[in-house]
């Protein structure tokens, strides 16, 4: 199962995204992909080395489209570069879990590149590939933004999952994500409200999306294990008996259910 989790910055999606790669990782071989420019996911699963992102790695980028990233405009470069055998060579293992790997894509700097440059095809052959040809649970901690999944690699995304948070600007970026997500071919759009503190507060958020057609997948309570987790740099797995992580294992086990539902 592949699932993009996008919303907009600082509601949690990555905190949500990795939790959700540690308990598939119990029962599935999973790639958790980092694919936001501020590369946050190795740290909420517990990866605390530095990890170089794919964007950065100027001989690979070299080898496999044949031009430097930066290049001038209009050199002749292959769009369709080799990338089979990178996602193992590239990824990181977890050191607790290994079922888990993590990819950091990282993001393209160069101002002058135009809409097509030898780092932005590798990044784009790459998330075609864990997308449409890997077997194992995919997770995409995505931006907002996710125009760049492209249409043929979007009809292979099984679901997107918006985390959205009280506040209309939250909910303002969900409608556009919808948007974008019709306009590219993803059927399945759904979200996670978070940090939520009582039931006014959901009940808000639930009625807005819902009359957007984005239907609520869950909801996870304002926590502050979850703030101490990340002042220790610890993931949220390491505290199983907090209610945030609770509430996204019951998030998890209803995923499953819908893989389930889809396989029969």
């Amino acid at each position: 199962m592949k699932i993009a989790v996008t919303g907009k910055g600082g509601v949690g999606k990555t905190t949500i995204a990795g939790t959700l790669a540690c308990i598939f990782s119990e029962e599935f071989r999973v790639f958790a992909i980092d694919a936001d420019p501020d590369m946050n996911l190795a740290s909420s699963i517990g990866i605390m080395e530095d990890i170089t992102p794919i964007a950065e790695m100027r001989g690979i980028i070299k080898e496999r489209t044949g031009a430097e990233p930066g290049s001038s405009f209009g050199e002749v470069f292959r769009l369709n570069p080799r990338i089979s055998d990178l996602p193992e060579s590239l990824s990181v293992t977890h050191p607790r879990r290994p079922n888990l790997r993590v990819m950091v894509m990282g993001t393209v700097e160069h101002g002058g590149d135009g809409c097509v440059c030898p780092a932005s095809v590798l990044l784009k052959a790459l998330l075609r590939h864990l997308i449409v040809r890997k077997d194992e649970m995919v997770i995409l901690d995505m931006e907002a933004g996710i125009e760049h999944l492209g249409r043929k690699t979007a009809e292979s995304v099984d679901l997107m999952l918006v985390v959205a948070e009280p506040g209309l600007r939250s909910i303002e970026t969900a409608s556009r994500i919808k948007g974008l997500a019709g306009d590219i071919g993803i059927e399945r759009i759904m979200a996670v409200i978070n940090k939520v503190t009582g039931e006014d507060e959901e009940e808000f958020v639930r009625e807005k999306l819902e009359s957007m057609g984005i239907p609520v997948l869950g909801t996870v309570p304002a926590d502050k294990t979850v703030i101490m987790a990340d002042m220790n740099g610890e993931p949220l797995s390491r505290y199983p008996e907090s209610a945030a992580y609770r509430a996204i294992r019951k998030i998890s086990e209803t995923i499953i259910s819908m893989k389930n539902q889809k396989e029969c």
